[in-house]
């Protein structure tokens, strides 16, 4: 993984302090994405009365993981440590396989290029990318 720069963090912040106050609808609609691309992540989510992409669920569901996405920019000079509490919840009581902070990653970049496509330039793709492969390798730590 490509560490992030001091310019890939200032790139970030700004990204995030521009799109954060839209943070709730991101997390719905890339959980909803997530959940309708790659139906195999429902089985984390056996005990929602409804599965279904635009679930209450789902979407409440979306909203804490971009809180938590939201929680990592503010600890983005030190991930591993800033996240080790939410490591160790996914990786011990959740049991989360970790392949699956990817996929979200990935249904959160697209649905940030969507909603935002022009404050999503080139750079700030490049920078949101590394950032969220480095807040998905912080939350698998306590899986090593």
């Amino acid at each position: 993984m490509t560490s992030l720069t001091a310019k890939d963090k200032d790139v970030v912040r700004a990204f995030w302090a521009k799109v954060s106050g839209k943070s709730e609808d991101i997390g719905k609609e890339a959980l909803s994405r997530m959940l309708t691309v790659y139906p195999q992540t429902k089985t984390y989510f056996a005990h929602w009365k409804d599965t279904s992409p635009n679930s209450p669920s789902a979407k409440k569901h979306g909203i804490t993981v971009m809180g938590g996405v939201g929680f990592a920019v503010s600890k983005i000079d030190d991930l591993k440590a800033g996240l080790l509490n939410l490591s160790e919840l996914h990786a011990f009581t959740l049991r989360v396989d970790p392949a699956n902070f990817k996929i979200i990653s990935h249904c959160i970049l697209v649905v940030m290029a969507i909603m935002f496509p022009t404050e999503f330039t080139p750079e700030v793709h490049v920078s949101m990318d590394k950032f969220l492969a480095g807040l998905a390798l912080a939350l698998a730590e306590k899986y090593r």
